[in-house]
């Protein structure tokens, strides 16, 4: 470890007085660049960051997918489809050296695989300041999956960010020590708060309540929507529900649409890019998933300044003010998504207060700057504590950061 630290420390002596970490390399990595929350989070704090004092320095596991289009120097270090791979022992070597060419002072994995891909290899390789993810509750992994990340992220990394207090809380119930978890929520960038010209035509009767999620996976619950549709369809007839996402399950979904009488009232926008435009659309956010750590598709909502119903899962308790920015319902209370739905429709008033209220949390809470702020934070006060410890000083206390 000590030619990692050494580098570090030769670049730090260079920085200048203002910012002690300047110049300090900084290496994130993520799985892919694919359609995804965790893409892209990983794409918008990859620019953000860039704009900081650290030199950044950007890898993946897989270079495919759009949220990799301005990221043109992300490097590639393929597993060639195990981690026990020969392709993928070559891509670890080829890792490790990459790190220590590059200087690299602080190495942060962005999600599930790059947590087994990058912890162990950087600290190996020397790398100083070694940080983790958690971006997920744990409960769509398979035992085995569960058991290597939490081993893992209790031996390699100096942190894990965690995106919720409830993904933080899973890491302590799976032995990670607790001075590592670290939250920080997800980051709103700036053209989230922008009122862009619609994608769909308002119309003065219509009402939308949209959902933005990809259709691959159920836990996303898509059908709840569509069950709720075609009860409330009956008192709001020119209601249209709004999915923007594709995947795998969208024929059934549609199906289900059909089977439920109320296709003509459904929209399916498959995949978009422009979706502060889809949002500015909508009159009403909806997030009905089974699973969630910290949801965008309501943080992005509530940028756009709409009401917000979700179901009471993960971080969404910590993101939604119940009555106050809009409500949060049972997973798997169709009874209970029904009559908040239905409250919404009803006062385009209350629409309007949760909408406004909501803007001006996410503004505060989520946006881009506060939270690059938390993780240059994270990282020079890690990596300062690195050099502290090295040199027999007082290192600086993790809770400062969190």
């Amino acid at each position: 470890m000590t030619s990692g630290l050494a580098s570090a420390d030769a670049d730090l002596t260079t920085a200048s007085d203002a910012s002690p970490v300047a110049g300090a390399g900084l290496f994130l990595m993520t799985n892919t660049g694919d359609t995804g929350g965790t893409e892209r989070q990983f794409a918008v704090m990859a620019e953000a960051l860039s704009q900081g004092p650290f030199r950044l320095e950007t890898g993946c596991l897989q270079r495919r997918g759009s949220f990799f289009d301005n990221l043109p120097e992300i490097q590639e270090f393929p597993l060639g489809g195990s981690f026990a791979s020969w392709q993928a022992q070559r891509s670890r070597l080829a890792l490790a050296r990459h790190l220590r060419r590059k200087k690299i002072a602080i190495a942060h994995s962005f999600d599930f695989y790059t947590n087994l891909m990058l912890l162990p290899t950087a600290r190996l390789a020397g790398i100083p300041v070694v940080i983790g993810s958690m971006r997920q509750l744990g409960d769509r992994l398979s035992p085995s999956q569960i058991r290597a990340l939490a081993w893992v992220l209790r031996w390699f990394p100096d942190r894990v960010v965690c995106n919720s207090r409830a993904a933080a809380a899973r890491l302590v119930d799976l032995r990670v020590p607790a001075r590592k978890p670290i939250v920080i929520p997800n980051a709103l960038p700036d053209e989230c708060f922008r009122m862009p010209t619609p994608a769909l035509q308002r119309t003065a009767n219509t009402l939308r309540v949209g959902l933005v999620a990809r259709m691959n996976e159920r836990v996303k619950n898509h059908p709840a929507l569509l069950r709720a549709a075609a009860v409330l369809l009956k008192e709001f007839p020119e209601m249209e529900v709004v999915l923007a996402g594709d995947g795998q399950l969208r024929p059934e979904l549609e199906m289900l649409a059909s089977d439920l009488g109320i296709a003509g009232n459904v929209r399916f926008l498959g995949e978009r890019r422009d979706i502060p435009a889809v949002l500015a659309s909508l009159d009403i956010g909806v997030l009905v998933s089974l699973s969630e750590s910290m949801p965008n598709a309501i943080l992005e909502a509530m940028a756009a300044g709409l009401p917000v119903v979700s179901t009471r899962v993960g971080g969404s308790t910590e993101v939604v003010r119940q009555g106050e920015t809009g409500f949060l319902v049972d997973s798997g209370n169709d009874a209970q998504l029904v009559e908040a739905l239905r409250t919404l429709l009803q006062s385009e008033s209350l629409r309007k207060q949760f909408g406004g209220q909501g803007r001006e949390v996410a503004r505060a809470q989520y946006g881009i700057g506060s939270i690059r702020k938390q993780y240059e934070d994270l990282y020079s006060e890690t990596l300062l504590e690195k050099r502290g410890i090295a040199a027999g000083n007082s290192p600086v206390r993790a809770e400062s950061v969190r």
